[in-house]
């Protein structure tokens, strides 16, 4: 024990001594926090956690491969080795002294950075700090013992310096610390899961933003353990004190030995890609966690109207109202979105579709891929500025099926509820049943429709209608039924917005607006048709304390749209931005998914 606590002692007087070491582990982190902070914007939002993440897998990666393994081969060719040799102490001692020595330097870096984001960018401290601490501290003796392992069978400081680079590059790329894993294509995410930097980035996240403890990163951190047994153990087999001391070529073979846990783990995600996934979730989390303000639009907050007024998102939600024009935005720390003459509106509710059902000629179930049906239905309705959707007759375990796609990130839509609801009559599915039998082809020419309906499904339904015997539009079901909802309404009983989506011509999310158009052609004022797809329908479904108003803590999932619906309830269809869940949507992204 005496010679362990020697040469820790020795190794890190020396260590505090030398500027390189100081420069690394503290400047130069400290240079790309500032660096990734400004680029990323920190202040807004969760996105002081990735700045956060990005610097410490950074500096894990630098004290660990550099810092052990340049600086043991440094003292080899010095002959600094050389003299301990004739004293009574063995490889291992010097090989944990470097590691905890590496630990006691990063340390300080760590509560520097913390306190860094909290004094900043007013990030609260880590909820599971002492996960957060056990997770890195593993991280630097694995990345230690990687470079310990690299100086062990490198027979000179060039060859060193290739080998290292080798390792450290495709790290630094791939695993998050430097770009985001989310842009990168597929393919290249599944072979990042071969890199332990990967598993590192991904752990370090979980615990900062998500909050999650050392055991729901258990499989990561037993797997960087084991790369740090392992090449502490080669590192001691293969210690040489003197330059002179040549390995063998096929010993250097030892290197892939350390990274051997994560060629197996990155098989199994390769496989499973549960850490492609919880990446994606984080990164989409992250999304919904920026802090966003519309300004000076027209607001309808489910119930009434603001003429002018702003909306600021927080942390997925809306975390104020603000009426009157808004000048000065510095104070909010956000993304600012200049909004006038436009309108923000709870996102459209839809309480009745059939979402494992094609809209076409057929009535019939969309055979064995109908989970992928639902994805594309779902991807249509948020398109549409559709936030959530109830099913009705859909099977359970499809919608399960589909659910975990939306929850682990790797596809993005509406959300699914099931609840047993009394919609009002359906206006959209009685049209569309006239305009089926009499063969109208005009629900294809809507713009949302031609917009979310593959080019193809139009064609064939086109010629399929054009068979038909074109009738004169007679309306006498439709008109019945708006008679009834004008009754209803001006009896004080005007209930949900439902579409029967899913039936023949009644498309997945276009369906909403010509809903509301109907219902505005029956005398019903926009407001209220508006309210009964927003408000009402989110107390038709059970979920009005998180959705279907503009207010205060409701999530925000909002449409925005070009010009005034209250005006001209075709407006609707005028999209100029979707927000899910603090989230802006890009909608074209929506229907290329895969």
């Amino acid at each position: 024990m005496k010679s362990y606590l020697a040469y820790l002692k020795v190794t890190l007087r020396l260590t505090l001594r030398d500027r390189g070491a100081l420069f690394f582990n503290y400047l130069f982190p400290l240079l790309f926090f500032f660096i990734f902070a400004q680029a990323f914007h920190a202040e807004r939002g969760g996105a002081v956690t990735q700045v956060l993440s990005m610097v410490f897998i950074l500096g894990v990666l630098g004290n660990g491969l550099f810092g052990a393994g340049i600086r043991a081969v440094q003292e080899r060719e010095a002959g600094i080795l050389r003299r301990f040799k004739v004293t009574p102490i063995s490889p291992l001692p010097i090989l944990i002294a470097s590691m905890v020595t590496g630990w006691l330097v990063f340390l300080p870096s760590v509560v520097l950075f913390l306190g860094l984001s909290h004094l900043l960018y007013g990030m609260g401290m880590p909820e599971r700090w002492l996960s957060l601490l056990v997770f890195l501290s593993i991280g630097i003796a694995t990345f230690r013992a990687m470079g310990m392992i690299v100086a062990a069978v490198v027979n000179s400081m060039q060859e060193n310096q290739i080998v290292i680079q080798l390792l450290y590059m495709p790290m630094l790329f791939l695993s998050g610390a430097t770009f985001p894993v989310e842009i990168m294509p597929t393919w290249l995410q599944v072979v990042a899961q071969f890199l332990p930097a990967s598993y590192l980035y991904s752990g370090v996240q979980g615990i900062l933003f998500h909050g999650e403890n050392l055991a729901a990163n258990a499989i990561p951190a037993a797997a960087l353990l084991l790369a740090m047994g392992v090449g502490t153990f080669v590192s001691a087999k293969l210690f040489r004190w003197e330059k002179e001391e040549k390995i063998r070529p096929a010993a250097k073979a030892w290197v892939l030995a350390v990274l051997m846990p994560f060629f197996l783990l990155g098989a199994y995600q390769a496989y499973s890609r549960d850490n492609v996934r919880k990446t994606r979730t984080l990164a989409r989390d992250l999304r919904r966690s920026r802090t966003v303000l519309l300004r000076n639009a027209r607001i309808f907050t489910g119930r009434k109207v603001i003429e002018t007024g702003a909306v600021l998102v927080k942390d997925g939600r809306s975390a104020e109202g603000l009426e009157g024009q808004i000048e000065e935005t510095a104070r909010f720390k956000a993304d600012v979105i200049e909004a006038a003459g436009k309108t923000v509106l709870p996102a459209l509710m839809d309480i009745d579709a059939r979402l494992g059902r094609e809209a076409t000629i057929s009535d019939k179930p969309s055979g064995p891929a109908v989970d992928r049906v639902i994805l594309r239905h779902v991807a249509a309705d948020l398109y549409c500025g559709v936030a959530t959707v109830n099913s009705v007759g859909d099977a359970p375990e499809l919608l399960l099926k589909a659910a975990a796609r939306l929850s682990g990130g790797d596809w993005n839509g509406a959300e699914m509820v099931q609840a047993r609801t009394a919609p009002a009559p359906e206006l959209g599915a009685i049209e569309a049943q006239e305009d089926l039998e009499a063969g109208r082809r005009e629900a294809l020419d809507r713009t949302l429709v031609g917009q979310v309906l593959p080019p193809r499904a139009i064609d064939f339904t086109r010629r399929t209608l054009a068979r038909r015997i074109e009738k004169r539009p007679e309306r006498a079901a439709l008109q019945r039924a708006q008679e009834e909802l004008r009754r209803a309404w001006q009896g004080g009983a005007l209930p949900a917005l439902g579409t029967g989506a899913g039936k023949p011509l009644v498309f997945h999310g276009p369906a909403v607006h010509r809903e509301l158009q109907l219902w505005v052609e029956a005398g019903i004022p926009p407001q209220a048709a508006l309210e009964a797809a927003t408000s009402n329908a989110a107390r038709a479904l059970g979920v009005a304390e998180r959705v279907g108003r503009v207010a205060k803590g409701m999530e925000a999932s909002l449409l925005v749209v070009d010009v005034n619906p209250l005006q001209d309830i075709a407006a609707t269809e005028r999209i100029s931005m979707v927000f899910f869940k603090g989230e802006r949507v890009y909608r074209s992204e929506l229907l290329e998914q895969k």
